[in-house]
């Protein structure tokens, strides 16, 4: 998946994703409650489409996958996370701007 479009995914889409990315993968762990996360998914679709040829986003429901957020120490959202090659690279928390998230994901 790439291309920059930003996908939903659920605990096994997102094991498939993460793992057969031919890119690194950023995944967006949110809840529809949330208004820090509310401001988090347009920065991120921007990073998507700005980046879509070096990295793929993906959006996590902490509701609905409860058992993949406790896997990965997701405590507070929102948490995004940087895979490359299916390992955690790079775990940020809490409202960030593009350009931050470009710094620490390597695309700036």
């Amino acid at each position: 998946m790439s291309g920059g479009a930003v996908q939903e995914v659920n605990a096994q889409e997102f094991d498939r994703v993460v793992s057969t990315s031919t890119v690194p993968v950023v995944a967006d762990f949110w809840a529809p409650w949330c208004g820090p996360c509310r401001m988090v998914g347009p920065v991120l679709e921007k990073l998507a489409s700005d980046h879509g040829d070096k990295v793929s986003v993906v959006k996590v429901n902490v509701d609905e996958n409860q058992e993949l957020a406790a896997r990965y120490g997701v405590m507070s959202i929102p948490t995004v996370i940087l895979f490359d090659g299916g390992t955690l690279k790079t775990q940020l928390i809490g409202a960030r701007g593009q350009k931050d998230y470009e710094k620490e994901f390597g695309l700036a």
